[in-house]
């Protein structure tokens, strides 16, 4: 049988269930590459996808920050967007129904400024036809703590994470920033707060500088690195998160094949999300579910339910 054809075999099962939201295949498209959907409808088939996290949300519209805010890197990408997007009315009023008949989940990424600023578009997505679950971004910073990201303090996150809680009956998964020293304490406070699930990795805090012109390329002078580069310090928080805590994961940063998505699920995530590797192939998804589909057919298993978590069980982790 060939492989391109496994993920259609009637004895495999790439079904997941990620915190509550019942996905067709493990493979999810990761804020912000994906948009709000119809930039790869020409490109992609969505109903081959698990779900479709979109661009984040805020209250009011966000402008971004200045160019330049991409620049490549030698195994990855640096950008600076600035989470610019239209704001929750727009994206309810415009870019929601057309999302109601892609083929897939939909699960809406939300961002802020202030605790409140995350409740208020929790309480106005909460309910809408067409939403299957939540992505709290946060990786933002909380302008009233001087600018620090609400993710890098176990306390603060716990607050949020309680708030935007109280808002809502959806599925809510957390996504948590690399940019601290115990991603494992994090993870926990999002848990014991009233997570429903976890993901990670957002990108990585790093800078590139115009040696011609001798200052920092980026406009915003820092920015955030995803793509290959990142894989192995991604898999690394993976495998912590899953550690501390019972919820589900969702594994993202670097996946380029359907071999690193098995690393992350070999690590104890349920399902990854691709970002980066979208730019330059938009068809990775479909690849990366015919591979899954044609490793547990190679090694006789009947679900990836058999994959998850399996190297740390090989490893005594658990």
């Amino acid at each position: 049988m060939n492989r391109a054809d496994l993920n259609n075999h009637g004895d495999l099962n790439l079904q997941v269930d990620l915190a509550g939201i019942k996905l067709k295949t493990p493979v999810l498209l990761a804020s912000g590459p994906a948009g709000y959907g119809h930039e790869y409808r020409e490109l992609l088939d969505f109903r081959t996808l698990g779900a479709i996290i979109v661009k984040g949300i805020s209250l009011e519209p966000w402008t971004g920050n200045l160019p330049p805010r991409l620049a490549e890197t030698s195994c990855g990408l640096l950008n600076a967007v600035g989470l610019q997007n239209p704001g929750v009315e727009y994206f309810l009023k415009e870019d929601l129904p057309a999302l109601r008949n892609s083929g897939t989940k939909v699960i809406v990424n939300v961002v802020g400024c202030s605790p409140d600023e995350y409740a208020a578009v929790t309480s106005r997505l909460d309910g809408k036809e067409g939403i299957d679950g939540l992505e709290i971004n946060i990786s933002c910073p909380n302008v009233k703590a001087g600018g620090m990201a609400f993710g890098t303090d176990p306390k603060a996150t716990a607050k949020l994470v309680e708030k935007v809680r109280r808002e809502t009956e959806l599925p809510l998964v957390i996504k948590l920033t690399p940019n601290v020293t115990d991603i494992s304490t994090v993870a926990r406070a999002a848990e014991t707060a009233g997570a429903d699930g976890l993901s990670l990795i957002n990108t990585l805090a790093g800078m590139l500088i115009d040696t011609e012109n001798q200052k920092p390329l980026l406009g915003n002078t820092f920015g955030g690195l995803s793509g290959p580069a990142v894989m192995p310090v991604a898999l690394k928080m993976v495998w912590q998160a899953a550690a501390a805590v019972r919820i589900p994961v969702l594994g993202m940063g670097g996946i380029n094949s359907a071999d690193d998505a098995l690393q992350f699920i070999m690590a104890g995530a349920r399902a990854v999300a691709i970002g980066t590797g979208l730019f330059y192939n938009p068809g990775l998804p479909v690849e990366i579910n015919k591979g899954l589909a044609g490793y547990l057919h190679d090694k006789g298993y009947n679900s990836l339910a058999e994959v998850e978590g399996v190297a740390r069980r090989q490893k005594g982790a658990d």
